[in-house]
């Protein structure tokens, strides 16, 4: 068994939305993959997840999402959450919150991987967040009949890093999200598992980190509040392809950037 997959970075809003449904047939053609993930915690209007994006981006030709610290910011998730195998809560939040610890993704031949997201715990604002390499450690032991890919949503490009080194040669990829930032070191570990420690934002570049950036200037020039919208220029779909082989394990990696085409009409739904 081999598989072609393609996991894309932050959605942000209608932007990304958007991006995802002009560039995730064309993505999925150039690099004949299985299976296309993306991480959806910024598809609401910028933080957290509804059920109808969720579909929506379903629609579009996306095959699982995961999430982040934003995960439970739109309450009307948890049930998808409880629900759905095709998204999944991070792994090492508190026992008792809602949500699966992984999701397990088909593809249209029957082959499936797993993914599970983890919590950094450094620098992060969001909900308290349990050891990920532990988790990570009890789960690799449960999930044995499928490549697993991990996704860690952090702050700091030391704790990827660590991360990645740490689960090398166990499963197939260790990704990066969280900083919206694009990182140039897509590269397979010695052990044969993928990483890269930021997947990138899929929307608007032209901002700050998605959002407008003349309002966030005005706030970092000012100190005085301002209300943080989403931008709307230069929309790009980033992430990466990467390969897996029979082993569970990366032959290949390499990013994937893609730009939406602003001259065309709004999608349905827009």
């Amino acid at each position: 068994m081999s598989l072609s997959v393609v996991m894309l970075g932050d959605i942000v809003g209608r932007p990304g939305q958007r991006g995802v449904c002009q560039q995730a047939g064309a993505l999925r053609e150039r690099y004949n993959a299985d299976l296309l993930i993306a991480n959806a915690e910024n598809a609401a209007g910028g933080s957290g997840l509804t059920p109808a994006i969720f579909h929506k981006l379903i629609s579009y030709g996306v095959d699982g999402v995961t999430l982040g610290d934003h995960v439970y910011r739109q309450r009307d998730i948890v049930q998808l959450l409880e629900t759905d195998s095709r998204i999944a809560r991070p792994a090492n939040l508190a026992e008792s919150a809602a949500g699966k610890l992984f999701s397990r993704i088909v593809s249209s031949n029957g082959d499936a991987v797993y993914v599970i997201t983890v919590l950094g715990r450094l620098s992060m604002n969001g909900p308290a967040a349990d050891d990920p390499y532990a988790c990570v450690d009890l789960l690799l032991d449960e999930l044995t009949d499928a490549p697993v890919i991990v996704e860690i949503h952090a702050e700091l490009t030391s704790e990827k890093q660590a991360l990645g080194h740490y689960l090398d040669g166990r499963v197939a990829a260790v990704v990066g999200t969280h900083t919206h930032i694009p990182t140039a070191d897509a590269k397979i570990l010695p052990g044969g598992t993928a990483y890269i420690t930021d997947l990138g934002m899929t929307g608007p570049y032209d901002s700050v980190l998605g959002r407008r950036k003349e309002a966030v200037i005005k706030f970092m020039t000012t100190s005085m509040p301002e209300q943080f919208g989403i931008a709307e220029g230069d929309i790009r779909v980033c992430g990466v392809h990467v390969s897996i082989n029979g082993k569970g394990l990366a032959d290949s990696i390499e990013r994937v950037e893609a730009k939406a085409d602003m001259s065309l009409p709004p999608f349905v739904g827009e």
